[in-house]
Formats: C-alpha cells, structure tokens, sequence
C-alpha cells in the first residue's frame, strides 16, 4: 500500500535536489566547493548520519532520491562517501564525525597503537576530503588531509582517485577497533550508492538524448521522429526503467531491514548488477543518437556516458554481483528462490 504522506516527502526532496543539481551542473573535474555548502546547509550532504553525527536522520529511500539527482546531474561532490561511508564507519566506531566533505576506503595500513603508515590506491576525492576514513585490518582509521602525501589520479570520468600516503602518528581518537560486520556492510553500502548515482546517470543520458532527437534536423525533420531512432530510444528507456526500479527495491530493502538482512544482500547485488548492465547499452545508444557530436570532450554528453562507464566497474563489477546473485539463488534452493526474488514471505 502506498504511504501518501511518505510520497509527498519523496517528491517534495526530489524536487529540491533536482533544482540543486540542476544549478550546480558544469563540465568542470575539480571539487564543486559552491554546490557542497549548498547541500551542507539544505541537510543532504549527511542525509542519513544521525542526529548526534551532524545528519539528518534520512531513510535510505530519501538517499536514493537524492544520489539519483546527483548521478543525473554529473555532481562533483563525495556524497556517498561523506554520508554512506565515512560519517557512517566513524560514528559506528564511535569516532567523533568531522565537518566537510569526507571519503572513506578499505585499505592494508600498518596501525601500532597511534603510529599509522601505509600507501592506499584510488582514493574518491581525497585531495578535496577534510578527513579520509580507512577499513583496514581490525581497525577504523581517521586521517586528516595534514597527514596524507597524495598524489592526483582519476577514473574515467575524471573524478578524482587519488594514491595516498601516510606515515606517522594519529590522535588516539582518530583510531578505533572495527565493529562487528562492518567491513562486508561497507561493501554493500558503498555498491548501494554507486547503484544509485547509475540509476541517476543513465536517466540523465537518455534525457539528452530524448532532447537531441527532438532538436536535431535531418532531411526536413527532427530525427526523434525517425523508427530507426525512436526505437533505439525505447530500448534505453527500458533499460533506465530496469535500472531505476532495480536501485528502489534495494533503496526499500535496506529501509526495512539495514543491510545485514539476506533480502537487502540480494536486493543491493541485483541494484548494482543491473544498473551496470543498463550502463553500457544507454551510453552506447546515447552516442549512437548524437552521432559523432556526442564524443567530443566540448558536449554535456560525456559527463554522464563516463561516469556510466567508470562507475559500472566501481564497487563491485557486473560479473562479481551477478556470481553473488547466483550463489545466493543456488544456496536458496528450489523453495527458497521465489521468496527472495519477490520478497514475499
């Protein structure tokens, strides 16, 4: 049954993340200071952190809205790894949560007591983070840009994946023991949110593409009006229909249940296999439908048609969450597989 009131507080949340995205969209690569303050003060930078960590107390229903808009809108801010990972492993560790943006990555570190050394690899914006959080062995660490030598790299869609170094030491309240089960929830936490953000990605390509056919003029009319194109438009609105509900059952299973439950475990795979899947068809036709145009470096296209690309290999590929798919359904069984796909009881 539908929740009227829930609805309205969705809608009313996309409609202010979708303005805020929406200004905020540019062709840059660097950090978009400007757009972090905007979210820090509308409460969506740490929209699922608690009170007591500087949150807003969100559903994961209400992240996903958001990191939707974020992924449609190519935003050049760390909220998953702010609100999903850092803020979360910090407070879960009973770190005290520091302002500003955040990253967070698991990673091998030596920890001796304080004393902290080690080199982590493709780090999301950890040039523009006022703190990086590790998951390494046993430990949760807190590293604060003061402590880190870090070099500049990049993904695909040129969002920053930095190398870092640290070696010395740390307050004894920036290191913590890991708590119970938080390395796997990290995972599905951090596969969760790139689901989204391709959810919202591969909306934002075919939205450009919708509005390139209908612009576009060839022998005497718009090519949107051609059935060659209309029909490849179809096939990418069937595939951001596939993944868009794949990232809001799994959005509704982790609000019901958190992540340790096996319904969410399945339910977050099944997001990020099938937003990757839809990855790569919506950024093909969505070239395909700009023509050469739609390659250059100079058109919007891209912004979305890398991170599709990029992010589909993130967290996780379509070949490791399809395998954990399938041992899940095989450790189901004949009975069981109806239930965890439906989630009926």
């Amino acid at each position: 049954m539908n929740d009227p009131v829930n609805d309205s507080v969705n809608a009313e949340l996309q409609e202010l993340a979708e303005s805020v995205f929406a200004d905020a969209r540019g062709a840059g690569t660097n950090f978009d200071a400007e757009l972090w303050k905007t979210l820090d003060d509308t409460g969506l930078a740490r929209l699922t952190l608690p009170g007591d960590a500087g949150g807003s107390e969100g559903t994961f229903s209400d992240a996903a809205v958001v990191l939707a808009a974020a992924g449609a809108h190519a935003a050049r801010v760390p909220l998953v790894e702010t609100d999903l990972l850092a803020g979360w492993l910090l407070h879960s560790a009973g770190i005290a949560v520091p302002a500003g943006p955040l990253t967070a990555v698991a990673g091998e570190l030596e920890v001796a007591g304080t004393g902290v050394r080690g080199e982590l690899r493709r780090v999301p914006w950890a040039r523009a983070a006022a703190g990086v959080v590790v998951l390494t062995a046993g430990h949760v660490v807190l590293l604060g840009p003061e402590r880190l030598t870090v070099t500049d790299g990049a993904n695909l869609a040129e969002e920053p994946r930095d190398t870092a170094v640290v070696q010395g030491e740390v307050a004894p309240t920036a290191v913590a023991a890991l708590p119970g089960g938080a390395a796997e929830e990290f995972r599905l936490r951090a596969a969760f949110g790139r689901a989204q953000l391709l959810a919202g990605a591969a909306r934002g390509a075919l939205a450009a593409s919708v509005r390139y056919a209908g612009e576009r003029v060839q022998f005497g009319r718009p090519i949107g009006r051609f059935q060659a194109v209309q029909q490849q438009l179809a096939l990418a609105a069937a595939e951001v229909a596939a993944a868009s509900a794949a990232a809001s059952a799994a959005a509704a299973a982790v609000t019901a249940g958190g992540f340790t439950a096996p319904a969410s475990r399945f339910a977050v795979a099944a997001a990020k296999a099938r937003t990757g899947e839809a990855a790569g068809a919506v950024a093909r036709i969505a070239h395909q439908v700009h023509g050469a145009i739609g390659f250059t470096r100079e058109h919007d296209l891209r912004l979305t048609t890398t991170r599709l690309w990029a992010w589909r290999n993130e967290d996780g590929s379509d070949a490791e969450w399809n395998a954990e798919i399938g041992a899940a359904a095989l450790a189901a069984g004949p009975d069981g597989l109806w239930p965890m796909v439906t989630g009926s009881p």
